[in-house]
């Protein structure tokens, strides 16, 4: 793999950018000697961290040169089966890939009617919460996802999600829990869950809530783009989506980008792998992020609460995930979306969209 050196970039640093300087690609990781690198001058553009979409749906290898065409190295998948598609994502590229594997689901929610969900997802008590958690640590997961649903709206009973979490925690594994109504965002937040997936588009999270969340180091992953697009499905919905993450930033809960892209037909909406990601800045700006939280929510957020030390930070020695934009994201968002190139774990990917 031929070394490249960046000469005259700015680097997104978590904080904002730093001054012009000398960025080398070593291969799959980020280096130190320029000697006798290719060089590009890149006077006037800015280099991230490859973008992490902490909520999308993959089934199709295809799908992960969406994501690296819009800049996303790493997609953190939140519901795939069975595991030899997993296995075969995971090998896929040139996108990294991490998987929760199927989710923890209850006998009457809307998940049921996802084609295809196995039947093995279907957790009603707290034994079968705990047998759910051994066979995804036998498959191999990198978290368990777990769907919370509001007191007789079909979800797993509340034990039955707290011993989701707790079996996931006892074994080494984070949990994701979805929510999507201020019910289910109780239940989630009060499992002690890791991570709350989604907001309510109909209705506040109960303030005690958001306090507990932000007591408990909880972290939200909003999927704003997803919300947004099941709007018409939900009768009497407006903008609370949005403010329900304006109330999580200003009580200071970590917030993640995630999007919730999906090709499959369960989907309230289909999301474009890749490009969804770059709204989901947009309606996190909306909610009151600035440009720093909001690339921050996207790298080194996810980065570091996913446990993924080898990315999210433009260091010598970590992953060379990294996004090459024309101008200044950190003044202008849209920035974003002017991609010059990316590179996958050193690999460059020349976006052809």
């Amino acid at each position: 793999m031929a070394k490249t050196a960046l000469r005259n970039v700015r680097v997104f640093d978590g904080r904002g950018l730093t001054e012009p300087r000398t960025v080398v690609i070593d291969g799959p990781v980020i280096g130190t000697d320029p000697a006798g690198a290719r060089e590009i001058d890149a006077a006037g553009a800015t280099l991230l961290p490859g973008f992490i979409d902490a909520h999308v749906h993959l089934n199709k290898p295809e799908q992960l040169a969406d994501l690296a065409a819009w800049g996303v190295t790493t997609g953190l998948d939140m519901a795939c089966w069975p595991a030899s598609r997993v296995a075969e994502l995971r090998s896929a590229g040139p996108a990294d890939f991490r998987s929760a594997g199927p989710p923890a689901i209850g006998p009457g929610g809307m998940h049921t009617r996802i084609p295809g969900m196995p039947e093995s997802s279907i957790v009603t008590t707290a034994d079968a919460a705990v047998r759910f958690v051994e066979a995804r640590v036998a498959e191999g997961v990198d978290y368990v996802k777990g769907v919370a649903e509001a007191p007789g709206d079909g979800g797993p009973p509340a034990e039955a999600l707290q011993a989701l979490v707790d079996a996931a925690r006892e074994r080494g594994l984070d949990t994701v829990v979805h929510a999507a109504t201020p019910g289910a965002y109780h239940l989630a937040v009060a499992s002690g869950a890791r991570f709350v997936t989604h907001v309510p588009v109909i209705g506040r999270i109960d303030a005690e809530d958001v306090a507990a969340m932000k007591a408990a180091g909880q972290t939200a992953v909003p999927t704003l783009t997803m919300m947004e697009g099941a709007l018409p499905f939900f009768a009497g919905a407006t903008g609370d989506y949005v403010a329900n993450v304006a109330a999580l930033h200003a009580a200071g809960v970590e917030i993640l980008a995630g999007t919730d892209a999906s090709a499959d037909s369960g989907a309230p909406v289909e999301l474009a792998h890749g490009a969804s990601l770059h709204h989901e800045f947009e309606l996190l700006a909306e909610a009151g992020l600035s440009p720093v939280e909001i690339l921050r929510a996207a790298t080194i957020g996810p980065a570091r609460a996913f446990g993924l030390t080898d990315r999210g930070e433009i260091q010598p020695g970590l992953r060379a995930d990294l996004v090459l934009v024309e101008g200044d994201p950190v003044t202008d968002l849209s920035a974003t979306r002017a991609i010059r190139a990316v590179w996958c774990a050193g690999t460059e990917i020349t976006p052809d969209r």
